[in-house]
């Protein structure tokens, strides 16, 4: 599964041996000691591997196209496999990032969050990296101070270029970040431009410059540079702090969109791969030819040798050149006819994979972006977890299901919906498992904290209580005693619980 992808335009001072010094020096300084390859020793070679079978970086040069191809492999013990692919164009002089999850059959399933990989930090500190149009591709925000806020007012408006999207975060009424600025932009480098508002006092100038166009009051817009992905715009819910699930949400919407985005074959490993192998069979090719035709003109010459020859002798000579011949052409036939077609197979494949692997992408996209069902159009209120809305619309019809008239269009229109979605009930669940964990009301132990934070409840000590915020939206929160209490109050708590979250 795809997880990662960017183009980078790279300064004209990175050269071939840079580029893969960099890459070595990216594993070696690795914080995590199972991702380095030990006893790496490299000479100069452009076409070398290092590792074993269960981590491993290999590089290959298509010197045809001027690229150098690496490709870093780690093999988790839970069967995960994670492919870090670097493919760098030294004519075009941009490169190619992708990160690739994939598992074997009897692999986990596994979630974890992460950022764009570390080495963009290298291209960044090496200044090897091209600016984007006015912008500089930074893993630091830009704060836009006054004298930058007609620069912001013209990508609002569609006056300025870029290449990368561009993530604008507005400050809140009381002139806060609604979310960490300089994490988002430590995770979105490479990917995205993270433009931060300097204060709240700028709206009066901004909206007359976009004419009520800019984000306000801690919502934050995402400026695609593409007219078919335009704009998207984040409400920002909290009355005060930081929103965590609000910057999960842009910076997932950030990655999707460069997943999406279709990239040319030789941008990718196993594209330079096989455009290596095309040309190693042409080029095999056209070496038999060669043999064949100096194999000829040595025919050729040892027949003019055999003039003096009596009439029996050339015959007995010609014939063998002939059955020579023969079988010469035959092998070459049959030599042209399997290259034909290890080279129709090569390309059919090749376009087959990155056909499945766009649209892959796409769907992907499509679908964890969606704010539709064939029926219903969602607004603002982003999901918490993986089918939370889906699962909470479809739990409340069947709640009210029992209500309605036995033989009604209502009850059997909402029969079909829950028959033709897949209900989990998600909801009940969690329900349940809040009835257990607060049934007796024991207090705040170890045991119901893990079980409260496992549920996505934030907890903050607040002296003889402990205030519990639902995936941390200050909206959904309950508020339960240190100490323990009588049964019936840990009933009550969840019954409140139950009711404002689930």
């Amino acid at each position: 599964m795809l997880l990662f992808s960017t183009i980078l335009d790279i300064n004209e001072n990175l050269t071939k041996d840079d580029f893969i010094k960099l890459m070595i020096e990216w594993n070696q300084k690795s914080p995590h000691d199972s991702n380095i390859i030990p006893d790496i020793v490299w000479n100069g070679e452009h076409n070398i591997r290092f590792g074993d079978e269960k981590v491993w970086m290999e590089i290959v040069e298509y010197r045809n196209e001027n690229i150098i191809a690496v490709r870093y492999e780690k093999k988790e013990d839970d069967g995960a496999i994670w492919d870090s692919d670097f493919v760098m164009n030294f004519s075009s002089m941009k490169m190619s990032i992708r990160l690739d999850r994939s598992y074997i059959e009897d692999a986990t399933s596994i979630n974890p969050k992460f950022s764009t990989p570390h080495f963009i930090n290298l291209l960044i500190e090496r200044v090897f990296l091209k600016s984007d149009g006015v912008l500089q591709v930074t893993r630091t925000p830009l704060v836009i101070a006054n004298d930058k806020i007609r620069l912001l007012a013209d990508i609002i408006n569609g006056r300025v270029s870029y290449r990368l999207p561009i993530v604008y975060i507005s400050k809140t009424i009381s002139n806060d970040d609604p979310v960490d600025v300089s994490l988002i932009a430590n995770r979105l480098k490479g990917i995205a431009h993270v433009l931060t508002q300097e204060t709240v006092t700028q709206n009066t100038t901004l909206m007359f410059l976009c004419n009520k166009k800019n984000e306000y009051n801690g919502a934050i817009g995402i400026y695609y540079p593409t007219l078919a992905s335009g704009h998207r715009r984040y409400i920002y819910h909290y009355p005060f702090g930081q929103d965590q699930v609000l910057l999960e949400k842009v910076v997932r919407a950030v990655f999707q969109y460069g997943n999406s985005q279709q990239i040319d074959t030789l941008f990718t490993w196993h594209g330079v791969n096989n455009a290596l192998l095309r040309d190693r069979l042409i080029s095999q090719r056209e070496e038999r030819i060669a043999a064949e035709t100096a194999k000829k003109n040595a025919e050729d010459e040892y027949l003019r040798l055999l003039d003096e020859k009596d009439e029996e002798q050339k015959r007995f000579q010609k014939k063998a050149v002939d059955d020579a011949r023969a079988e010469a052409n035959t092998l070459l036939e049959i030599f042209d006819e399997d290259v034909a077609k290890m080279q129709k197979q090569i390309e059919e494949l090749t376009r087959a994979n990155e056909v499945l692997q766009y649209e892959n992408q796409g769907l992907r996209a499509k679908f964890e972006t969606s704010e539709t069902t064939p029926f219903l159009f969602t607004g603002d209120e982003h999901e918490l977890y993986p089918g939370e809305i889906k699962d909470l619309i479809l739990t409340t019809l069947s709640e009210i299901l029992e209500s309605l008239p036995s033989k009604s269009r209502r009850r059997d229109v909402i029969i079909d919906i829950l028959r033709n979605n897949s209900f989990k009930n998600i909801s009940k669940d969690r329900a349940d498992k809040i009835k257990s964990i607060l049934k007796n009301n024991d207090g705040m132990t170890s045991r119901v904290r893990q079980a409260l934070v496992d549920l996505g409840f934030v907890l903050t000590d607040e002296g003889k209580h402990v205030k519990a915020t639902y995936y941390g939206d200050a909206r959904y929160h309950i508020t339960l005693s240190k100490t323990p209490s009588d049964g019936r109050s840990g009933k009550n708590l969840a019954s409140d619980t139950i009711k404002i979250c689930f």
